[in-house]
């Protein structure tokens, strides 16, 4: 258990004492919004079973993220809606929701882990690490927290739009997602940016299945 925060662990010894976790959820669809979300957890936090949640069934984001709100010292999420997306570019939106999850912490952290290459433009120390929802506790918390909270909106998002199948393929370009935009065209939810809608506005969409992060 102890191994995830052992990066925690070893900043914590230099004297960082309100470490952040910071990731995000849904880069990769064709609709919906991206999701960031920040969280600080007290030292070695126990939350068992905890890991990024793309390797996590649904029911155990679930539980996990009852415990993660529980015990955590704090959390902030921020959202970028498809208009945004399609108005900054998804990164430019991503690096908003995720500076909107940080201003929204509470104590504010002394050292942020951020999931990726990147860092981003914010004033608090900050390390960049790929692959950071698999060895950081902290970011494997946030991702579960972003992801969780994604798929609530995407729900809430089908039930307004109950013919593209929202809830089962949460936005992602799947051949049955991509299907239906060839047959309804998009709606007000789809990312207008992202090539396959463009394609559709032009009457050609290509069928096939694009990256699904869970």
């Amino acid at each position: 258990m102890w191994g995830r925060w052992r990066i925690e662990e070893e900043l914590r010894a230099q004297g960082f004492a309100r470490i952040a976790g910071v990731d995000e959820a849904g880069r990769g669809p064709l609709a919906g919004p991206v999701i960031a979300a920040a969280a600080i957890l007290p030292p070695r936090c126990r939350l068992p079973g905890l890991h990024d949640s793309k390797l996590l069934t649904a029911a155990e984001r679930d539980r996990l993220y009852e415990l993660i709100r529980k015990r955590a010292i704090a959390i902030g999420v921020g959202i970028a809606d498809a208009r945004m997306i399609d108005a900054m570019n998804v990164l430019e939106a991503t690096r908003w929701a995720m500076r909107e999850a940080i201003e929204q912490l509470d104590p504010q952290p002394d050292l942020l882990l951020v999931d990726g290459k990147e860092l981003l433009d914010v004033a608090v120390r900050q390390r960049a690490i790929v692959g950071g929802d698999h060895l950081c506790g902290s970011v494997a918390a946030a991702s579960i927290v972003a992801k969780v909270m994604r798929d609530g909106m995407m729900a809430e998002i089908d039930a307004m739009y109950p013919e593209y199948g929202f809830r089962e393929h949460k936005g992602y370009g799947t051949r049955a997602h991509q299907a239906k935009l060839l047959e309804l065209g998009p709606c007000p939810e789809h990312r207008m940016s992202f090539a396959p809608v463009r394609a559709r506005s032009q009457g050609v969409l290509p069928l096939h299945d694009t990256d699904v992060d869970g």
